[in-house]
């Protein structure tokens, strides 16, 4: 069994959420397969959203834990899941801080921090008019 909840704080003006990931061992199969979606269009160059960040982020973690890693080392790593280019613009200042409440397998809580995962970037955006 898998029981994420998260706690994702981003900049000031964007309201904090707490969307809650919950997978059994029958239901587990189709979360893998929703973050398998994700890792194609990554490959494909397309970039992802706020809830498919937190997936990708969700599996890392569950990944890591259960092949023995520290909460420290996961933390340490995260910034190295994503970058700015793989993610559609708004996300980084989304999640400036993740907290992630994960129990695997029955084993005892483990508390998951993530810090600013994804470096902000300088966005220059650029109108075109039809004239250019």
């Amino acid at each position: 069994m898998i029981l994420i909840n998260t706690f994702v704080k981003g900049d000031p003006d964007v309201p904090p959420i707490t969307p809650k990931f919950e997978y059994d061992s029958s239901s587990e199969k189709i979360f893998l397969n929703g973050v398998n979606i994700i890792k194609d269009r990554l490959a494909k160059n397309l970039r992802i959203n706020l809830y498919e960040t937190l997936m990708l982020y969700c599996a890392y973690i569950v990944s890591e834990l259960r092949s023995g890693k520290t909460v420290a080392s996961i933390q340490e790593n995260a910034n190295r899941v994503l970058s700015p280019d793989k993610v559609m613009i708004g996300v980084p200042e989304s999640i400036r801080k993740i907290v992630f409440d994960v129990i695997i397998d029955n084993r005892p809580k483990e508390i998951v921090t993530f810090e600013e995962p994804i470096p902000i970037s300088n966005y220059i955006l650029v109108h075109k008019s039809e004239d250019d």
